[in-house]
C-alpha cells in the first residue's frame, strides 16, 4: 500500500479510509487523553495500557463509525474505539492474547459490537471473536485500512445467530455484598445495582478523558456538579438483556459519551429545561438522554425533557428503581 499524504504527513491508508475516520471525527493532529478509560479498566481488571495502546487511544479513541463505509448509517458493521467494552473480561483479553502470541490491551469493538478490537505492544491491530483472533495488519495505519476492508461485509469472524454471553454485571448482582449503612444514602437494592455496576465508597475517576473529547466535539463545557458525579458514577451502569421482560430496571449507562454527536439535542433539552445541562449518560437501549445542571438536579428527555430527580442520588435512586416487582 502506497502512503496516502496529507497535510504533509504521509498516512499508511488509502484517501477512503480517512474519509470514513474523518465522518467519525477523526482529525489530522487529534490527541485526547486516556487517563480516564485507563483508570476504570485497571478497577474492572489487570489491564495494563502499554505505549501503543496510548498512541491509538489518545487519536481515535471515542470515535463512532455507523458502518464502513460511512456513506450510509444502514450499513452491516460499526466500529467502536472504546476500551471501556472490554472491562471485566480481562482474563479472556489474556487468553487470546497468547493465541495471538502478544499481549493485547482492548481498543474497541466492531461486527456491531459481536467482536473486540486489541492492539500489541508493537502496534499490530488484532479482531477478536471468541477465542478467535486475526491481526488485521502490523501497523495501526494499515490495520484501519484493513478494518474498513473486512467490515464491509463484517470480518471472517462474525458468525450470524451466535448467542451473546451474559453480561457479567447479572452473576455480579448475585455475589456483590451491600453496605449495612446504604439505607442512610439510599435503598439497599440501589447500593447492590451500582455495586454490581462498577461503583465501591470512595471511588474517584479522572474525568479529562471525557471532558476533552466531548469539549472538542460538541463543545461541551463540563461543571463542577457533572465533574463530580462522573468521578464517582462515571461507566457505572446496568446492561439490557433478553428477554426484555426479565430486566427488573430500565438499563442505563453513565457514559457522557453517548452524547458523542449530540450536541444539539442537549442544547435543545437545556433550552425546554431552562437550565445548563451536561450530558452524564443515557437509559431505555439509548432512547432517553440523561443530563445533569450546574446545581446537580438530573434531567431525561430526548424530544421533550423531564426532571428525573434533584440531586444526584435521588436520581441514581430513580434509575435503580424496579419496573417490574421481584417473581414470587
Amino acid at each position: 500500500m502506497r502512503p496516502y499524504v496529507n497535510g504533509g504527513q504521509a498516512r499508511s491508508w488509502p484517501p477512503q479510509t480517512e474519509e470514513v475516520l474523518r465522518r467519525a471525527g477523526w482529525r489530522p493532529g487529534r490527541s485526547v487523553p486516556t487517563g480516564t478509560w485507563e483508570s476504570v479498566l485497571r478497577e474492572r481488571g489487570s489491564f495494563v495500557a502499554h505505549a501503543a495502546a496510548r498512541r491509538f487511544l489518545s487519536e481515535f479513541g471515542g470515535l463512532v463509525t455507523y458502518g464502513w463505509p460511512a456513506d450510509s448509517i444502514t450499513t452491516s458493521s460499526a466500529i467502536q474505539f472504546d476500551p471501556l467494552r472490554a472491562q471485566w473480561q480481562d482474563e479472556w483479553f489474556a487468553r487470546v492474547g497468547r493465541e495471538a502470541g502478544a499481549l493485547l490491551y482492548p481498543v474497541g469493538t466492531a461486527d456491531e459490537g459481536a467482536s473486540s478490537l486489541g492492539i500489541t505492544a508493537d502496534g499490530a491491530l488484532h479482531l477478536v471473536r471468541g477465542q478467535r483472533v486475526e491481526q488485521l495488519a502490523p501497523t495501526p495505519d494499515r490495520s484501519l485500512a484493513r478494518l474498513e476492508e473486512v467490515q464491509g461485509a463484517r470480518s471472517a469472524l462474525w458468525t450470524p445467530g451466535v448467542t451473546t454471553p451474559m453480561d457479567p454485571f447479572w452473576r455480579r448482582l448475585h455475589a456483590v455484598e451491600t453496605d449495612p449503612d446504604a439505607g442512610t444514602r439510599w435503598s439497599e437494592e440501589t447500593d447492590r445495582v451500582l455495586r454490581a455496576g462498577g461503583w465501591f465508597p470512595g471511588r474517584s475517576v479522572p474525568t479529562d478523558t471525557w471532558e476533552d473529547i466531548l469539549l472538542q466535539t460538541g463543545e461541551f463545557e463540563m461543571h463542577d456538579a457533572a465533574r463530580r458525579f462522573l468521578s464517582e458514577f462515571g461507566a457505572v451502569g446496568a446492561p439490557y438483556r433478553e428477554p426484555w421482560d426479565s430486566m427488573p430496571w430500565m438499563e442505563f449507562s453513565l457514559d457522557p459519551l453517548l452524547a458523542f454527536w449530540d450536541a444539539e439535542i442537549i442544547d435543545d433539552l437545556a433550552e425546554q429545561a431552562g437550565v445548563d445541562l451536561y450530558p452524564i449518560g443515557m437509559r431505555d437501549r439509548g432512547n432517553q438522554y440523561l443530563a445533569m445542571a450546574e446545581n446537580g438536579s438530573v434531567f431525561v428527555g430526548m424530544d421533550s425533557v423531564w426532571l428525573l430527580a434533584p440531586t444526584p442520588d435521588e436520581a441514581l435512586q430513580r434509575l435503580t428503581s424496579r419496573i417490574r416487582p421481584i417473581p414470587a
